[in-house]
């Protein structure tokens, strides 16, 4: 895609007029306009405040500089780079921080880096082929032979899992097929959509936070998503601090 259409696609993407974009970048809309037409070629340094001011993420703001034909502004390391060290030493603090509740952190894929030893919980009985560093969650949460056949809110759950799924459109099909038709809601849902989740200790109603790297500069570092399941009821919270207690509390939080 040519520079000026990749640009005025973002921006209408996000709603925005030429002169709220002109506005924000630091430059008139008469110039955006010229950009936008093809008329007038921006130096990379516009270009990179542009793509600051669509407030896009890494990976599109590097296609934005490729497009402008400038070479990417943002590097994309390998999560073993010896340069992300403090960034792996720093997610497995933070998993063992969530403990005893689960944790786990993911890339844009949905694939699994790593989890903290509560996640077990979460993932008893599904197949091996489904678990592990390196699969993907969204597949194993609705799996048939993944969390599905213990997830009392099905339905409900799925659409969750789907709508975070806008960019893994074959991921997108591929799950949506294996689950309930998706019905609308009926009565209230209260403050959150729990996951209701049947587990050796009863079942559990989870919420879910997600978690990022605000100031990251790396594709990489930038992506990466922690997600945690925290207690939505008082009996959620004991069955899994005394699962936690009968857990190896001595093994490392999943593997990098």
């Amino acid at each position: 895609m040519d520079f000026p259409r990749a640009l005025r696609d973002r921006r209408t993407r996000r709603q925005l007029s030429q002169l709220d974009l002109a506005l924000r970048a630091g430059t008139t809309q008469r110039y955006l306009s010229f950009i936008e037409s093809g008329r007038s070629v921006p130096g990379r340094n516009m270009v990179v405040r542009l793509a600051e001011s669509l407030e896009l993420p890494l990976r599109d703001r590097n296609e934005l500089l490729l497009a402008a034909g400038y070479a990417p502004a943002y590097p994309e390391s390998p999560l073993d780079d010896p340069a992300l060290a403090p960034v792996r030493t720093a997610i497995d603090h933070v998993l063992r921080g969530h403990l005893p509740y689960p944790a786990l952190v993911v890339d844009r894929g949905g694939d699994l880096i790593a989890a903290n030893t509560a996640f077990g919980l979460i993932t008893e009985g599904a197949a091996a082929e489904l678990v592990g560093p390196g699969r993907n969650v969204y597949r194993l949460a609705l799996h048939p032979e993944g969390l599905a056949p213990r997830i009392g809110n099905l339905a409900e759950w799925a659409r969750h899992i789907l709508a975070r799924l806008g960019h893994l459109a074959d991921l997108r099909a591929e799950l949506a097929a294996y689950v309930p038709e998706l019905e609308g809601s009926a009565g209230a849902l209260g403050f959150a959509v729990p996951l209701r989740l049947r587990s050796s200790y009863g079942e559990l109603r989870l919420m879910t936070t997600v978690t990022t790297f605000a100031t990251a500069v790396d594709v990489t570092l930038a992506e990466l998503k922690l997600e945690a399941f925290l207690p939505a009821d008082e009996a959620t919270a004991e069955a899994l601090a005394a699962a936690g207690r009968e857990s190896s509390s001595g093994q490392a939080p999943g593997n990098m």
